[in-house]
């Protein structure tokens, strides 16, 4: 292929992903293609990702947030019975316990 002719690659993203890419690689000084083919080049030269890729995993501070956050998710109901019948209970107790006083 000629000196300053390649191939074209098209690609769909998210207009907020490019916009923050955009904005980002600009700020380094170049531009969204350039950053592109400094991906590229990279992943050659390292036969593989330039990064590391695996799935996220919370340090133990998160971990711990993450725990002591779980009383306050909502309950969850798997249909509307579910939630009829823990009304219904809730109000017979109420009924219950005013009878009692």
């Amino acid at each position: 292929m000629p000196q300053g002719q390649g191939a074209l690659i098209q690609v769909r993203l998210d207009e907020r992903v490019k916009s923050k890419a955009d904005a980002l690689f600009a700020d380094l000084g170049f531009d969204t293609p350039t950053a592109i083919r400094i991906f590229l080049n990279q992943a050659i030269r390292r036969g593989g990702m330039p990064f590391e890729v695996a799935k996220p995993q919370p340090n133990a501070e998160t971990l711990a947030a993450m725990l002591g956050a779980m009383p306050m998710i909502p309950k969850t109901y798997n249909n509307f019975r579910e939630i009829l019948d823990e009304v219904d209970a809730e109000i017979a107790a109420e009924e219950a316990h005013a009878l009692q006083n």
